[in-house]
């Protein structure tokens, strides 16, 4: 079997971050090679790890999902020998992510400002909802506030009206994704400076950015968007219908692709008719289109309106649902739902990473940490902390305690 090398190999990272942003972006530094080390309080841990049901064992399968191959450590902040462990690990590290309010890991004594001074290297990013200053500064946010507060809410919904939450925590992610984006930028720019550097990243610049095509027709026309359910402002036909047995969906993205899409569907009049011969004239009669295109689709079944279509190259989907999906041949072969084994919540399935890299590939890492699991193990091979030492710190309640020293090699 061939090894790789690890994109990320030798980056040590310490993961302050709870909840859902900052472990997505911590998980993707992980699967890359990066040596993330969960820091949690001793006193419950991160809140994910009571998102559920499901559970599996002692953890969520929410928790399970986002920090595997993570070695947890448990210190207890508010204490000053906590804190003065913590300073002495981010002394070797590469990374630091944090998600809590502006201003909390100044007061714990742990801002950049104060560990930067230490550490000059260190690559230091802050998530948040709102970013590090401005109004919005300290108001309190979680996915579905900053999907309001962007704008995204307003577009995202029925054409009725009703605005809907996106089925998955858009927000969180974003945020996680420009985040790693940051970090590796500033690594990059670390190997020609020799310094590291502050990135702040908040959720509502992430949704705005993410939006930029949205954003982009809105200052350009003037008009306020809304919710258009299945459909694209910009592009027609393009969305879901419903066929005789189940719905599927289509994108008709270009002027030849409309042409191939009538006279696969069995309207060739379609093409040229005046209503309908360009995409600006569609948009301006997208629902004269779209009820002519739901009477024709309700005629056959999706499966033979899907054959038909990518047949001819014309892109289209059914709508799957998540079971689909996972057992999907081409998921399977994109590797995308492995299987880990972990002694405590067994077997179960996780999601894969989505970036596949010919030299240097993601693996998947092992189990998430219980509480604490190699607290023991990191402060012995990275800090020297003997047994002794371990005890009277968890004695003291400074850190929780976990399992052998061997688990956490000593060098990068």
């Amino acid at each position: 079997m061939t090894i790789h090398p690890s994109a990320l190999g030798g980056i040590r990272v310490l993961d302050f971050s709870h909840a859902l942003a900052g472990p997505y972006c911590t998980l993707i530094l992980s699967d890359f090679g990066a040596r993330v080390f969960k820091l949690e309080s001793p006193s419950g841990g991160d809140m994910g790890r009571g998102w559920g049901p499901p559970f599996a064992g002692s953890q969520s399968s929410f928790f399970l999902g986002l920090n595997r191959g993570k070695q947890g450590i448990a210190i207890d902040l508010k204490r000053p020998e906590g804190l003065d462990l913590c300073l002495h690990l981010i002394d070797q590290m590469d990374v630091v992510v944090e998600n809590f309010r502006p201003g909390a890991m100044d007061r714990l004594g742990l801002g950049y400002a104060a560990v930067s001074e230490r550490n000059p290297r260190l690559v230091y990013c802050s998530i948040s909802g709102y970013g590090q200053a401005g109004p919005s500064r300290d108001e309190a946010a979680m996915d579905l506030i900053v999907e309001c507060s962007s704008g995204f809410l307003s577009i995202t919904g029925t054409e009725e009206g009703e605005q809907v939450r996106s089925g998955y925590a858009v927000a969180d992610i974003n945020a996680g994704l420009f985040s790693v984006i940051g970090i590796l930028l500033a690594l990059r720019a670390r190997d020609t400076t020799g310094r590291g550097q502050y990135i702040d990243v908040s959720m509502l610049d992430s949704m705005i950015s993410a939006m930029s095509s949205n954003y982009m027709s809105f200052l350009g026309s003037g008009k306020v968007p809304r919710p258009l359910g299945s459909g694209f402002p910009t592009v027609v036909p393009y969305r879901v219908f419903d066929a005789n047995d189940r719905r599927f969906s289509i994108a008709v993205g270009s002027e030849k692709l409309w042409s191939t899409f009538s006279r696969v569907i069995g309207r060739p009049d379609l093409e040229t008719h005046p209503d309908f011969a360009s995409n600006a004239r569609r948009v301006e009669n997208r629902h004269a289109l779209e009820a002519i295109l739901s009477a024709v689709f309700r005629e056959r079944g999706a499966e033979e309106w899907i054959a038909r279509l990518r047949a001819a190259g014309v892109p289209c989907s059914p709508v799957r649902n998540f079971a689909e999906v996972s057992a999907d041949a081409q998921t399977a072969l994109r590797n995308m739902f492995p299987t880990i084994d972990c002694p405590v919540a067994g077997p179960h399935r996780v999601t894969g990473p989505a970036v596949k890299l010919s030299e240097t590939p993601a693996r998947i890492g092992a189990p998430a940490p219980e509480l604490g699991e190699h607290t023991a193990a990191v402060l012995s091979g990275l800090l020297g902390l003997d047994s002794p030492a371990l005890d009277r710190l968890a004695d003291a309640g400074v850190i929780l305690r976990g399992g052998p020293t061997a688990a956490v090699e000593t060098e990068s």
